[in-house]
């Protein structure tokens, strides 16, 4: 698999040029000369690091000047045509993220933050942001367009929290989720690949579906008797001895709930699957040329049709962090609209399982930071910050990726002729 690349745009280094900006004279020139600290540790952990102390408008000033020759440089690439390689925009990522920490903590009431906490409750809420990814990657890597990874996030949700109640069994719950979640994605292949169907409809409308008669069973079943039937048993947290207690990275690699594991377990088969495995060459050949794996013996829309449905088992355990582990019950439209962010980090993750788990880890620490921002009270409105993981979101996918080509075939129903 060659190395991931941007390709060059008009767009990127017009991206740069408005970061540096906006750093060098808001962030720095205009920005509060207070100091901004982010500790490394936690509670708990075996040993402690020092705390970042950065001086606030100094260190934005510098960091501008940064984003300026980044710019610079992604400028002079797009003059020669050549390729932006992608840790320039990683690299600009990030220190445009340091340089709002800074700016926001500088000038709160209250001058530190928790970098460790805020890594590690980023990678939690991006849990169910990775399985809808990693389930849209799996349809869409075979050639149909997986619209309804919000319907289920939201039938795995529903199905685990009455099944755990029911049952009193956290993993019996898990292991329903997943089996709504097929449910979903059966239907969503049925009439996609088989009646031919718009894939793009059939999703908009198994949403809205899912959406109704979860909430209605919410209203008639649920709050009827919530005790029996809206009481999830949570799964547990596991801490793994020793690690666990290593600084930053130990809550989250080595502390995490049985769905944060199965998430990095996931992560790795489906990438192993789709670029180590014979089934995964067969997948991506139905999604690029079906008509061409067709001739050589591939079961195209066989193949489509079991793809679109271990999306959706996927999807549906993903689901099931919202109420075996995030929330202790389930509430109407719980996902939040989460299925539509992880088919964005698909996007930005040019349908690679890697790129869409960082993607939605990038969705998942923004959703985080918005959270620790209004409370440790920052300047800026709290509108702002409850829409910051959209505007990341549509920022990322519209700007900062460049131009982004997904499976050639994706969205084109086979019909052998």
């Amino acid at each position: 698999m060659s190395a991931i690349s941007v390709l060059p745009s008009k767009k990127t280094p017009i991206i740069f040029s408005v970061l540096a900006v906006i750093v060098l004279v808001s962030f720095g020139l205009l920005g509060n000369s207070q100091t901004a600290s982010f500790s490394l540790t936690s509670a708990g952990d075996a040993f402690s690091l020092p705390d970042l102390v950065f001086p606030g408008r100094a260190s934005n000033i510098v960091i501008g000047v940064l984003l300026a020759a980044l710019a610079a440089y992604s400028w002079m690439l797009r003059a020669k045509g050549r390729v932006l390689p992608v840790w320039a925009v990683a690299v600009g990522a990030v220190l445009f993220v340091l340089a709002f920490l800074i700016w926001v903590v500088s000038g709160a009431n209250i001058n530190s933050i928790s970098l460790a906490s805020l890594l590690a409750g980023g990678v939690v809420l991006a849990v169910p942001l990775v399985f809808g990814s990693l389930s849209g990657v799996l349809s869409e890597r075979s050639g149909v367009v997986n619209i309804a990874i919000e319907g289920q996030l939201l039938g795995g949700a529903f199905t685990a929290a009455i099944v755990a109640s029911v049952t009193q069994n956290a993993f019996a719950g898990l292991v329903a989720a997943g089996i709504a979640g097929a449910v979903v994605s059966l239907v969503l292949a049925l009439f996609s690949i088989k009646y031919l169907v718009n894939q793009i409809i059939v999703g908009v409308v198994l949403n809205v579906l899912v959406s109704g008669i979860t909430g209605f069973l919410f209203t008639t079943v649920m709050q009827e008797d919530p005790e029996l039937y809206n009481s999830p048993v949570h799964l547990p947290t596991i801490a793994i001895p020793g690690l666990s207690a290593i600084p930053v990275i130990g809550p989250i690699l080595f502390k995490q709930s049985v769905i944060g594991y199965l998430m990095y377990i996931a992560v790795f088969l489906v990438w192993f699957g789709l670029y180590k495995t014979r089934w995964g060459l067969r997948v991506r050949a139905v999604g690029e040329h079906p008509k061409a794996a067709d001739t050589l013996g591939i079961k195209v829309n066989r193949t489509r049709f079991w793809n679109v449905t271990l999306g959706g088992i996927v999807a549906g355990i993903g689901g099931s962090f919202f109420t075996l582990v995030a929330i202790d019950s389930f509430t109407k439209e719980i996902s939040g609209g989460r299925g539509f962010i992880a088919l964005a980090a698909v996007i930005f993750g040019r349908w690679n399982p890697l790129g869409a788990f960082a993607a939605a880890l990038l969705f998942g620490f923004a959703d985080n930071l918005q959270v620790m921002l209004t409370i440790i009270g920052t300047p800026v409105p709290s509108q702002f910050m409850a829409m910051m993981p959209y505007l990341v979101t549509i920022f990322a996918v519209a700007g900062l990726v460049g131009r982004s080509r997904g499976p050639a075939a994706v969205g084109d129903p086979y019909v052998k002729e």
